[in-house]
């Protein structure tokens, strides 16, 4: 649900003081809701020349029913007509403005400065059409993939370009840059479901890379892309846990819940509604490791997604911080985590194609005032995704992190007044996000197709000012 204010500044009354006064008026953001197409509405696709990625694009875009139109450009009409896409014919010299509810651009085409144009040329024409709560990915290729420095240059232009359209686009409209490594087209179907799709709500201004995987991507379902699988999310008994539990089995999988015992009432709740199971323990317990591993063998034979969201706060200054709240926050948000995935890979536990998925936050990129325990846990967190993610490819396992900015949660509706209007107003989308926008960016990381993606973190922030 939206704000007081977000709701208040789109009622009628609301429409006009706000067109008076130059107050924001932040837009109700459109979510996700199952039968939803992936794009609900038109979408345009480009590529500069000389790109290698509109072809396998119409393949995915076909593949997921999307509506498509194309400009009269004979090399992006050649391959949507081989990937075997019906696009319509857009003319941007011509009459009118048409409306349209996503644009995709391949860039990959671009290997100086001076090409940069091209997306100039693409964009300029059309960007002032893109519906509310419409979506624009641009895909490059990251710069270390680059055959010399100015195509590398040039790659890293897109960053620039895609940041600051997300801040001009408005209207809950959400902005991103895939970088998608070479041989790595094949990966690309759960990135773009995702981030074409009202799954990506809240997620903008972000970079995600697309890599090679040593197996193609198998085929899902895309309405429920996790079905069979068994998913392990921590601190499960409320707020952004049970978002996460209840994504998870929306999408297919059997979820096993864990939070600590005098949470029990309410996860064995949360776990029933899902048709799941669940388990107590205090995963800082010296034997909580063993003790996971052993349930999800003995009760599922293994386990496919962990989801390490289990995480609390303890804020003081550091001049004021005692040794247990350091070490407490540390354990729990991080050190937890680090031998629980050890004794869940030692043993086979976490089965081959498994997706290890970890909640960070903003505060560990950029760091939160009377937050030094809780931000050098968080940015460990993202420490421990990159460290990890060449190691676990080797297994055929993926780990990935999310961000989280500001969420409209029980902790936030806590804080002081000024300091939460702060936090909801200041990112692209003015206002704060809600538990489902983290839980359907980790269901993205978590699902079975998602090979590609390995060592990503995302924010979930709206784009937040904050570390931008």
């Amino acid at each position: 649900m939206p704000d007081t204010y977000t709701k208040l500044a789109n009622s009628p009354i609301g429409k006009i003081v706000t067109g008076q006064t130059g107050l924001p008026r932040p837009t109700i953001l459109e979510r996700h809701t199952p039968g939803d197409p992936t794009v609900n509405g038109r979408l345009l696709l480009g590529a500069a020349p000389g790109g290698r990625l509109a072809g396998p694009v119409a393949k995915v875009l076909a593949a997921l029913g999307v509506d498509t139109a194309t400009a009269l450009d004979d090399e992006v009409r050649t391959a949507v007509a081989g990937a075997g896409l019906d696009a319509a014919v857009h003319n941007p010299d011509g009459p009118g403005r048409p409306r349209f509810k996503a644009l995709v651009f391949d860039a990959t085409g671009i290997a100086d400065s001076t090409q940069l144009r091209a997306v100039h040329r693409f964009f300029r024409p059309v960007v002032g059409g893109v519906e509310p709560c419409g979506r624009v990915v641009v895909l490059g290729t990251a710069p270390e993939d680059c055959a010399g420095p100015r195509e590398a240059a040039a790659q890293r232009a897109l960053e620039g370009f895609t940041r600051s359209l997300g801040k001009e686009i408005g209207r809950g409209g959400a902005v991103q840059l895939v970088y998608v490594a070479p041989g790595a087209q094949a990966q690309l179907a759960s990135t773009l479901r995702f981030l074409l799709s009202a799954r990506s709500a809240y997620v903008s201004g972000q970079v995600v890379r697309v890599g090679k995987a040593s197996a193609k991507p198998p085929a899902v379902d895309p309405d429920r892309p996790l079905e069979g699988k068994v998913a392990l999310v921590t601190g499960a008994s409320r707020g952004i846990g049970a978002a996460i539990a209840s994504t998870l089995a929306r999408d297919g999988a059997h979820v096993v819940g864990l939070d600590i015992p005098p949470l029990a009432d309410d996860l064995a709740a949360v776990a029933g509604a899902l048709g799941g199971s669940f388990l107590t323990c205090d995963i800082t317990a010296e034997d909580a490791p063993q003790v996971i591993a052993e349930h999800l063998k003995r009760e599922h034979g293994g386990v496919d997604v962990v989801v390490h969201n289990a995480g609390i706060t303890q804020d003081r200054t550091l001049k004021r911080m005692k040794d247990e709240r350091w070490d407490r926050v540390l354990d729990i948000n991080l050190s937890s985590e680090e031998r629980i995935d050890d004794v869940l890979l030692e043993e086979d536990v976490l089965r081959a194609g498994g997706r290890i998925v970890c909640v960070s936050s903003i505060a560990g990129i950029a760091g939160n005032n009377g937050q030094t325990n809780y931000g050098a846990s968080k940015a460990g967190v993202a420490g421990m995704v990159a460290a990890m993610a060449p190691v676990l490819a080797k297994r055929k396992i993926t780990i990935n992190a999310v961000a989280p900015g500001f969420i409209e949660t029980q902790m936030t509706a806590a804080v002081p007044f000024a300091i939460r209007e702060a936090g909801r107003r200041m990112n692209s989308m003015s206002q704060g996000g809600l538990p489902v926008d983290v839980a359907e960016a980790i269901a993205w990381l978590a699902a079975p197709d998602s090979t590609g993606l390995n060592g990503n973190v995302v924010r979930v922030c709206g784009q937040s000012l904050l570390g931008a």
